[in-house]
């Protein structure tokens, strides 16, 4: 078994921390922007996040990261809201989001296609469950789900 990636490095890294506060891991990248290196996490809360949630955590992180030597290299922190169409990726994800309406895009095809769009009806064994239609709920497994997204109405 190799290195573990930096990403999943940090992930096991600030979520207990993150728990503590009451707040939820949404995502952690760590890609190069050009010359420059970006490590952005994105936070979930129910009540919403703040700029004073981000600017605490950010500290939190940046002394985590410090202490533990995750990065060597310099880089840029920034911490934020996943925003309204957030990627759903993680069991609780889909959860939180039952009865919403959201755009799944599958690895390989489901009965024809790689598209689909309707509302979470549930999750469960790793598979997500979304009807399209009254009739047809389809059976989507995690492992296939290539991204998955809110659809934002207003």
């Amino acid at each position: 078994m190799g290195k573990p990636s930096t990403t999943q490095t940090i992930t096991e890294l600030i979520e207990p921390v993150l728990k503590e506060d009451n707040l939820d891991l949404v995502e952690v990248e760590f890609k190069k922007g050009g010359k420059q290196w970006f490590l952005r996490i994105f936070i979930y809360k129910e009540s919403g996040i703040t700029v004073e949630d981000c600017h605490r955590v950010s500290r939190q992180i940046e002394d985590l990261i410090d202490v533990n030597e995750v990065i060597d290299s310099p880089y840029t922190l920034e911490v934020s809201s996943p925003g309204l169409d957030r990627p759903l990726k993680r069991e609780k994800d889909f959860l939180r989001n039952t009865g919403k309406k959201i755009q799944v895009n599958a690895f390989s095809p489901i009965k024809d296609r790689k598209q689909f769009s309707g509302t979470i009806k549930d999750f469960k064994e790793n598979t997500l469950y979304l009807v399209e239609t009254k009739e047809e709920v389809l059976e989507i497994p995690l492992s296939n789900i290539a991204s998955a997204k809110l659809i934002i109405e207003f």
